[in-house]
């Protein structure tokens, strides 16, 4: 099965899976998800370490032979974690074929260049799904600015693994990044052999602050049919592709976010644009994915269009 791009580099039989590891425990669930994926797929598994060496050892000044020490500790410390994180992958699919690498980058640097040849980039989010307003900046810089796809696993849902006969969940925007999560997840449900749902919110507003003061059930008969013949046409095209893929359309009025999180609690896969309306390219998460990433029951892909 051909992926959504057959010349995209990210689609290619040798582009690897790359995964970005750290000593939490969200990272190696995100190495589990990565080889049991890469074992699946058949493709390589790069576990990969950034030590951020050269700025470390610069702060500390001049004296040569502490910069030494310290620059072999850290080097060291990485080597131990790749070890590591290679007997968690070979565990838990023992066919995957895996490389191991410690770069001195910066770690959001790292898989920022390494994302432009991968099939897809693959690191850990963050434990809490409530009272977050804001993630770990390795994160959001590799979920923002890396090229293709970057998956997000948490490290307190373990059940992902339980989930291989869910739905891939799709959030749906009608925007152009939209557009290439729609691709993706046509394709992610494909090669899964499941189902996909397709979650259309023509409002980014969020009903319940305004529960009582108006009315939304004339706007919302009204548009309904728009906006279902809307979703119809944006998934035609994909629909033709990916015939094996049995679809099910959820179509709001408002709450984007919200439907898809209930949504995620019975889905293997959610996937979004990089980001929603009116946003600019290589800045921040849009609001929707920067919620998702941080409070999604399961692993969150966030899709780049190609450029």
């Amino acid at each position: 099965m051909s992926s959504p791009k057959s010349r995209d580099p990210h689609s290619i039989s040798t582009a690897p899976i790359v995964v970005g590891v750290d000593d939490s425990p969200a990272a190696l669930s995100a190495v589990r998800w990565a080889a049991e994926t890469a074992a699946a797929r058949g493709r390589e598994l790069l576990i990969a370490h950034g030590t951020n060496v050269n700025v470390i050892v610069g702060v500390m000044g001049t004296f040569s032979s502490v910069n030494s020490e310290v620059e072999q500790s850290i080097q060291a410390f990485g080597v131990d974690l790749v070890a590591q994180a290679r007997e968690v992958a070979e565990k838990a699919a023992p066919a995957v074929m895996v490389r191991t690498e410690v770069s001195p980058q910066h770690p959001a640097r790292m898989l920022i260049d390494l994302s432009a040849t991968a099939h897809m980039t693959v690191l850990g989010g963050p434990a809490e799904r409530r009272g977050l307003n804001r993630i770990g900046s390795i994160l959001i810089s590799v979920a923002s600015q890396a090229a293709g796809s970057v998956v997000v696993v948490r490290d307190d849902d373990p059940e992902w693994v339980d989930r291989r006969t869910a739905p891939v969940v799709v959030g749906v925007d009608g925007s152009p990044v939209s557009d290439a999560a729609v691709g993706a997840a046509f394709y992610e449900a494909s090669v899964r052999n499941t189902r996909l749902v397709a979650v259309h919110a023509w409002s980014d507003l969020y009903l319940a602050r305004y529960s009582g003061f108006i009315d939304t059930s004339i706007e919302a008969a009204q548009a309904t049919e728009a906006e279902r013949a809307l979703l119809v046409e944006r998934l035609a095209g994909w629909q033709e592709k990916y015939p094996d893929v049995e679809i099910t359309r959820d179509i709001h009025l408002a709450d984007p976010v919200e439907h898809l999180l209930t949504w995620s609690e019975g889905a293997q896969l959610l996937v979004v644009g990089s980001r929603g309306r009116g946003g600019f390219v290589g800045m921040l998460l849009g609001s929707t994915s920067n919620a998702l990433v941080q409070r999604a029951n399961c692993p969150v892909m966030v899709v780049h269009p190609e450029s």
